[in-house]
């Protein structure tokens, strides 16, 4: 079943890169007492998402902070390494939290999954953007087939 708006998010963690090397954090410490945009793309370094989807949130990053965003998280079904690469090409900085989800379990748990076999991908996670306050799915924007429109910084903005 899909996430919808008032449903909790689900439970689980994703791979992050640390000072100290690969690292974890749960969605009760990412989630809890927060407000957090979590965005997802269905890869590191592919063309929408390196030249729009991310480059757009971290462009972004401050207006979203004065609307009460404490933080904005890109995910991926990609490793940590993939995942924390792309962030330092990208410029992220601390803008922007790089999650890591390695075998697609979050993306699936949420019902958003996308069979991107005929690109060989394997299954990915799809073009979303979720706004999260303390643990809670206020508004999901999932993207059409191809498209790229809801779930773009500018469109969060607007829809906060």
């Amino acid at each position: 079943m899909t996430i919808q708006a008032g449903d909790r998010m689900p439970e689980g963690s994703f791979a992050t890169m640390t000072a100290d090397g690969p690292g974890s954090i749960s969605t009760e410490e990412l989630f809890g007492g927060n407000k957090v945009v979590l965005f997802s793309v269905p890869g590191a370094f592919t063309p929408t998402c390196s030249k729009s989807h991310l480059p757009g949130f971290v462009q972004q990053a401050a207006a979203l902070k004065e609307k009460g965003v404490d933080t904005i998280a890109c995910m991926s079904v990609n490793d940590v390494f993939v995942m924390d690469a792309w962030g330092r090409d990208q410029g992220v900085g601390g803008d922007v939290l790089m999650l890591a989800d390695g075998n697609g379990t979050y993306a699936e748990a949420l019902g958003l999954t996308l069979d991107a076999s005929g690109f060989g991908m394997g299954t990915r996670g799809q073009r979303f953007a979720i706004i999260v306050e303390d643990g809670v799915a206020s508004q999901v924007h999932v993207e059409g087939p191809g498209e790229f429109k809801v779930s773009s910084a500018e469109a969060v903005l607007a829809a906060l």
